[in-house]
């Protein structure tokens, strides 16, 4: 039974909400504490997550980044707001899909069962899940996890990001370009700092599967990957 989260503070949407998904088998689980967001989808875990963009304290902007950083699971915005802009901003903070209030029970449903089908139904069926190896090293792109023998630590979007770029080009130098590229719009400014802390956290993140000086700066290019594990370890 797939888990849906819904974040919305108009208690008659949400009851709404509610009321219509539960009528189709879903188990569904309604925020209350809107400081506490995040914290919830934790403990939760659900497959999918109907968010409100204007909520108490924090906007659904920010929710959905706090989200992307531990999954890739469907958020579809519901919105009063029907600018151009703001459904913009919905897929550029980690959005999936955009729907306007006033809305038809139906038309949501639909969106559900599609984006639940597309993420884990018969379509995600008839593909196989990426999985990149090296050396005894897994990365999870997907699912934002890397995994060594037994031990697991879960990623942020771009801590994947930049450890799928030196994975596929070990034993070669990523160079801080196509980091940068592949992290972060062409077209945005991106001070030089901002990779140097993602480095650092993913270098936090080997730490955590007992890896050591994983990754070496390559003066005046880039980075690297540096082997200093083995296929046994953990």
């Amino acid at each position: 039974m797939f888990k849906i989260m819904i974040v919305e503070d108009d208690p008659k949407i949400a009851d709404l909400l509610l009321s219509s998904i539960l009528k189709y088998g879903y188990d569904v689980v309604r925020v209350k504490d809107f400081q506490q967001v995040f914290e919830e989808f934790q403990q939760v875990k659900p497959e999918l997550v109907l968010l409100d963009v204007n909520l108490p304290s924090y906007d659904g902007y920010y929710w959905c980044r706090q989200i992307r950083r531990i999954s890739t699971c469907p958020v579809l915005f519901i919105s009063a707001r029907e600018g151009e802009m703001d459904q913009i901003m919905a897929l550029e903070n980690g959005g999936d899909d955009y729907i306007t209030k006033p809305f038809h029970s139906g038309v949501v449903l639909a969106k559900i069962h599609s984006h639940l089908r597309r993420a884990y139904g018969e379509y995600a069926a008839r593909r196989e899940e990426p999985v990149i190896e090296l050396e005894g090293l897994t990365l999870y792109p997907e699912r934002l996890e890397l995994q060594l023998g037994q031990s697991m630590v879960t990623l942020t979007k771009k801590e994947s990001d930049i450890i799928e770029s030196l994975m596929e080009r070990y034993p070669r130098v990523a160079s801080r370009e196509a980091l940068l590229e592949k992290l972060w719009d062409p077209q945005a400014f991106v001070d030089e700092n901002t990779l140097n802390v993602n480095i650092t956290r993913v270098r936090k993140k080997f730490q955590e599967l007992g890896i050591e000086e994983a990754v070496l700066t390559v003066r005046g290019s880039g980075y690297k990957l540096n082997i200093t594990w083995t296929e046994d370890s953990q």
